[in-house]
């Protein structure tokens, strides 16, 4: 996969999603971000049903045409040709980046945890497009146990895996902070609290998108 990753995406989680009035919601919400510059979004949906996944996935991907966006869906690497999405993020408990790939090609982008204070044992090995690590910082977004590992652990992660792998760093990243996590060697950060928790979330992600050039 030949992909340029963008300094910043959006994580959607579905603890964002209305219930009332879910798909009026994802369909403006697509549209707008996707005019606020957004080229890669990562939709995550742990308890959600199979049909609630596929009915989500339809409305974003009409919305975030694919010329423009790629979208990646959060541990369902089965459902990923159904939702026409374009990659999958799978993690320990999930199908493994070997078997993703193999179900889902040489042309979707997959992205799987490589570790925090060290990568996993393989994992550089593994056919991946990138490598999340972290937590960066505290988070209450996504439930974990593992100690934050601040800036100079990120500067540590890259120098252990040398300068051309694509590392994404998430968990509690502000406007302020995410360019010394850039800085200390992520290819992008990941934010979800910091864009959706806010009133207009298209027009933040284009407040972040400025700032980080």
């Amino acid at each position: 996969m030949i992909f340029q990753f963008p300094k910043i995406y959006p994580i959607l989680d579905s603890s964002r999603i209305p219930r009332a009035d879910r798909a009026a919601f994802l369909e403006r919400l697509g549209a707008l971000l996707t005019a606020a510059g957004v080229t890669l979004l990562e939709y995550r949906n742990k308890p959600g049903t199979e049909a609630e996944i596929l009915a989500d996935a339809e409305v974003l991907r009409r919305a975030m045409p694919a010329e423009k966006v790629k979208l990646i869906l959060d541990d369902r690497e089965d459902l990923v040709e159904q939702a026409g999405f374009d990659g999958v993020h799978v993690d320990a408990g999930d199908a493994s980046p070997a078997e993703a790939r193999r179900l889902l090609g040489p042309d979707r982008i997959i992205g799987t945890f490589g570790g925090s204070t060290e990568f996993l044992p393989g994992i550089l090995e593994e056919p991946v497009d990138y490598l999340a690590v972290g937590p960066v910082f505290t988070t209450t977004t996504k439930q974990t146990d593992r100690p934050p590992i601040g800036v100079e652990g990120v500067r540590r992660m890259r120098a252990l895996a040398g300068p051309e792998r694509v590392l994404t760093c998430a968990a509690g990243i502000t406007l302020e902070t995410a360019p010394l996590v850039l800085e200390a060697g992520a290819t992008t950060v990941a934010v979800s609290a910091a864009i959706f928790g806010a009133a207009d979330p298209a027009a933040e992600f284009r407040r972040w998108l400025k700032s980080l050039g």
